[in-house]
This record gives structure tokens, sequence and C-alpha cells, in this order.
């Protein structure tokens, strides 16, 4: 994996979400950008799953911009990001999940057949920025998003590590 390269997850992924006891509905196959190598451990990545704008309704438009219109304080904020990939991209942030290559199923091409890149600075600055703060919540609140990011830190770092170690307890900065 790539920083800033976008991919596809297995399904392997969603089930593991829920057997660790958070909520991971999507059915659709989404690319994820994973957007920082975590400093803990070589092959773990920050991931933030994507969607295209194009594809919501009025309402959840609307309620998108609700969240993107709070102010920068306020954490909601930083829920999602807006930005321009291959199309109009939704960065569901608060969503953001600690990733291996173990869970990749595909890199994400774009119309040059290429592995897809997110080059743009001022993109990549806000998603980081962004991210930071939903981590920084994450590490006083453990599993307080509904993708449970602390459980599965911990184990896709226990994985890593052997199995024959017990599960960590870990600061959730990138």
């Amino acid at each position: 994996m790539i920083e800033r390269g976008l991919y596809y997850l297995t399904q392997e992924y969603g089930n593991l979400v829920r057997k660790l006891g958070g909520t991971w509905t999507d059915s659709k196959h989404r690319p994820v950008v994973c957007l920082v190598k975590s400093s803990e451990l070589d092959d773990l990545y920050w991931a933030i799953p994507m969607g295209k704008w194009n594809h919501r309704d009025d309402k959840q438009q609307a309620r998108l911009d609700y969240f993107l219109s709070r102010p920068e304080k306020d954490i909601r904020s930083c829920y999602y990001h807006i930005g321009r990939t291959t199309t109009k991209s939704i960065f569901f942030i608060s969503d953001a999940i600690p990733i291996t290559e173990k869970y990749i199923d595909s890199i994400h091409t774009g119309g040059d057949g290429k592995h897809f890149v997110i080059k743009n600075p001022n993109l990549v600055g806000e998603l980081e920025r962004k991210l930071k703060r939903i981590l920084s919540v994450e590490n006083t609140r453990h599993n307080h998003f509904r993708q449970h990011i602390t459980s599965l830190k911990q184990h896709l770092i226990h994985e890593a590590i052997g199995a024959n170690t017990p599960p960590l307890t870990l600061n959730m900065s990138p």
C-alpha cells in the first residue's frame, strides 16, 4: 500500500468490523484512501471510505452540507469532506479505519488505468487535519465511532505481531 492511494477492501474487513462489535453496513464496493501510515506499525495505514456526491439525493446532500457548515471548532465539521478525485467525492472521515494489506482486495484505477493516488496538496492537508481530530476524539473515547476504531486497531496490530502476544491498548495517533 502507498500513502494517498485508493483501494478496495475485502468483504472480510466488513466481517471483522462486525465481529469486533462495530457497524459496517456498506454493501457497495467503494474505494478507501489509505491516507497516512501509522507511526506504530509499518504495515498499518489510516484509511477513509469514499463515495460519490452525485449518488446522493437532495436530503442526503443537505445532511452533508449541515455537517460541512459547522464551525471549525465543532468536531462534527470533521465528519465529512468534499473533494475532487476522478469525480466530486465525499470522504467519510468519521468512518476512518485502520487497515493492513491483508484486507486490500484491489487498487482503484483512474481513467489512465493506473493506480489512482491523490496528489492535490490542499485536499490531502484537509483530509489529514480532519482525520487527526477524529483520531484525537477516539483516543480519549475508545470505540466512540460506530466502526470501533480502537478495537480494529488493536486487532490489526495484534494480528501483525503474532497471535501469541496479548492484545495491546494503544495511542490513536496517526
